[in-house]
């Protein structure tokens, strides 16, 4: 206690983790065109014409290609706009989400 009555105390300082990331991952099937597949990188990820067509060319030759790595909230819900932009337009198009 101080001299004039008052109790000092520390103060906690509580350390906030950094939010786990995740991988989001679009898989190749044999039906999703190519043009598609730049498209949604392009409008859901922000990808410029030229790492879109790499990571395209990524998921065609190697099965699977690895597009960003997000909190789990923005990942999932790229995730899901995938999938409903796929639907929208016939195609089977399918990403992952999986702990980076």
């Amino acid at each position: 206690m101080a001299g004039n009555g008052i109790e000092l105390r520390e103060k906690k300082r509580h350390k906030l983790k950094e939010p786990e990331e995740y991988r989001v991952i679009l898989l190749n099937d044999n039906f999703t065109t190519m043009e598609f597949v730049v498209e949604v990188l392009m409008i859901v990820f922000h990808k410029k014409q030229e790492d879109a067509t790499r990571i395209m060319l990524d998921v065609h030759q190697k099965g699977k290609g690895t597009v960003g790595v997000y909190p789990y909230d923005i990942a999932q819900t790229k995730a899901n706009y995938v999938h409903f932009l796929a639907q929208q337009n016939d195609f089977p198009l399918k990403c992952i989400v999986e702990k980076a």
